[in-house]
């Protein structure tokens, strides 16, 4: 399960990939007052970041190497609080 950040993050970028882009005036206050202003920049850049790619490599067709096919990425015990 993931924490209540964790589900605000996860709802901010649901909204950022929205077309046109949804981000509430409440979301956002919500998040600032856990990471601030410098956070907000971070998180924010981090999802337009990962979108632009996204779009990029769907207009070129890239699609996966299967570097990975198989895997997991396991996370580290304790790293996902449960809500």
């Amino acid at each position: 399960m993931y924490s209540d950040v964790e589900k605000l993050v996860l709802q901010y970028a649901d909204a950022m990939t929205r077309t046109p882009v949804e981000v509430s005036d409440e979301l956002f206050a919500k998040l600032h007052s856990r990471f601030g202003d410098a956070g907000m920049v971070e998180l924010t850049a981090t999802i337009a970041w990962e979108n632009y790619r996204a779009r990029f490599d769907h207009a070129f067709g890239i699609e996966s190497e299967n570097f990975t096919e198989g895997a997991v990425c396991a996370l580290p015990v304790g790293s996902i609080q449960n809500s």
